[in-house]
């Protein structure tokens, strides 16, 4: 994501309230990605993970169509072609990932908390690979929120399990997808970065899809169960299929406010605003879904909003300029 500065100070209500819409937009998402995987004995529709995140973004990517035919196909000129295929794959695998949690059975607080542990990740693929500086009170921030992450994955209450993994897995592989969108950013327009995500997002969707159903006809012994299952196409019926229209319609909703959110506001301005999904995920699975939170959601969950707070603070105070723009 690039990160740009407000043009007046009207960003700085505009973008919080436009975060904050997409926030509830992709807490809102996590409902019909946890219902639709879940086995049918369990209250679930028994899509494949790998269905479900398919006909996801490819309703998402219909959706997106006036905003691709906006932006102009000659945006899609590029000098890096694989770096963009590389980006947009490992998006869509993160993806896959997420949503794999979900058909686990991993429940909607957990999942979301410990995906923000992604600024580590982002540090030290921008300091490793990129070369970039990162400041103590970066460092300090994105340590606290892993910190954070970790209390709320019951290590030493509840045990540490490989489900637990999974959404630190996802959070790793959209880290590598915002390292690559900040190297590419160095050479290539905004227009050129939204617009190949869009458009490559969804094969890229598809071909893991085929990749897994294949691997599950010929090794089904080492695909895990709810990746693939029966036919990779298949659609849920009835309620499924409205709940799945509604999941791509919120996907493509939640990226437009996000787009929307950073033309008029800075990044750093408005990440703590974006960490308001880690408690309204929570809320929405308590209400909707019976999934009461561990206890050890409600420190963990505040040592990120912390965290995410500080390093907001942190930056205001050293680009007085640019806040007071926003």
């Amino acid at each position: 994501m690039s990160q740009i500065s407000s043009a007046s100070s009207k960003g700085a209500i505009t973008g919080p309230v436009l975060m904050f819409v997409a926030s509830l937009a992709l807490a809102a998402s996590n409902i019909p990605q946890s219902l639709l995987p879940t086995p049918v004995q369990y209250g679930g529709f028994g899509m494949a993970s790998t269905g479900m995140a398919f006909w996801q973004y490819l309703i998402a990517t219909l959706f997106a169509l006036p905003l691709i035919m906006r932006i102009g196909l000659k945006n899609l000129k590029t000098r890096h072609p694989l770096a963009h295929e590389i980006r947009a794959f490992v998006s869509a695998l993160g993806v896959h990932v997420f949503v794999y949690g979900f058909a686990s059975g991993v429940p909607i607080w957990q999942m979301v908390t410990l995906l923000s542990t992604g600024p580590l990740f982002i540090i030290l693929g921008s300091t490793l690979f990129l070369g970039e500086r990162a400041s103590t009170a970066r460092i300090a921030a994105s340590l606290v929120a892993f910190a954070g992450a970790i209390i709320v994955s019951g290590v030493g209450a509840e045990g540490l399990t490989l489900l637990t993994l999974v959404p630190i897995a996802a959070a790793a592989l959209w880290a590598v997808t915002d390292v690559l969108t900040k190297y590419l950013s160095r050479e290539e327009p905004p227009e050129t970065l939204t617009l190949s995500l869009l458009v490559l997002i969804t094969p890229n969707h598809l071909l893991i899809l085929l990749v897994a159903t294949l691997a599950a006809w010929l090794v089904p012994s080492l695909v895990p169960a709810g990746l693939a299952t029966g036919f990779p196409f298949q659609l849920p019926t009835g309620a499924g299929l409205w709940i799945l229209l509604a999941l791509g319609i919120l996907t493509a909703v939640a990226q437009y406010l996000l787009s929307a959110a950073y033309k008029v506001a800075d990044a750093t301005y408005l990440q703590p605003f974006g960490d308001l999904k880690v408690p309204l995920s929570a809320l929405l699975g308590w209400v909707l879904l019976g999934q009461v939170p561990s206890v050890w959601f409600w420190p963990g969950a505040a040592l990120i909003v912390a965290a995410s707070a500080f390093i907001f603070y942190v930056e205001a105070g050293n680009k007085p300029q640019r806040l007071a723009a926003a």
